[in-house]
């Protein structure tokens, strides 16, 4: 994406005379699995509008977009903070696109007992996928890059994608989640013969883009 037109979501989710906190933006590198802070639990934001933190939302904005993920957690760019941004295309959450947000102390809470199993990847695994089960709907609350309140509930995608975000900010990596180490490796690799909608059975199908 264009540097101008994530500058231009960045200034959507702070206020005008907020803005000089936030620019300009860094694409940061990428924490991979086996660095601690990857297994380290993370802080709680304690100024959720103060400069650092601002800096860090728009920071993490640009690294997702630079990288093509969906969702982004602090941990992820070696930032130990309960910090998450994600933003989901319509074409991957069954017509419904979510748009960009930063969740700050996010807090998830399953709704009722559905399971689904699909493949996650993982900007922190590189090459890698697996399946997981995840809660088909959560309901969410967090503060939002204003340090407001913010809650809803996240169904399908969606929720997974939370789930997965989320599970950065305690120290868990996707393959911990993974009940058959089987369905995990490399994805040139991989062939999935049981994905959740059908495919041609001979056509080897590698996961999405990364979740995070």
């Amino acid at each position: 994406m264009p540097k101008h037109a994530c500058e231009e979501s960045v200034r959507r989710l702070y206020p005008r005379p907020q803005w000089s906190y936030v620019h300009p933006m860094t694409v940061l590198p990428i924490a991979r699995m086996g660095h601690p802070i990857l297994a380290t639990p993370a802080r709680p934001v304690d100024d959720p509008t103060g400069p650092e933190t601002r800096r860090m939302i728009a920071d993490m904005i640009e690294t997702m977009r630079a990288v093509g993920g969906v969702g982004l957690a602090a941990p992820q760019v070696h930032g130990p903070l309960r910090i998450i941004v994600y933003e989901v295309p319509a074409a991957r959450n069954d017509g419904e696109a979510i748009p960009l947000r930063a969740l700050l102390n996010p807090v998830l809470e399953p709704v009722g007992d559905e399971m689904a199993e699909a493949r996650e990847a993982c900007l922190s695994l590189p090459g890698l996928s697996g399946r997981v089960p995840r809660h088909t709907r959560v309901r969410w609350r967090a503060l939002d890059a204003e340090g407001q309140p913010t809650a809803g509930e996240a169904v399908g995608f969606h929720a997974r994608v939370l789930q997965h975000e989320c599970d950065h900010l305690d120290g868990i990596l996707y393959p911990m989640r993974m009940p058959d180490l089987s369905t995990f490796g490399f994805v040139d690799a991989l062939r999935d013969d049981t994905p959740e909608k059908p495919t041609a059975p001979e056509k080897p199908t590698a996961p999405e883009k990364p979740t995070d």
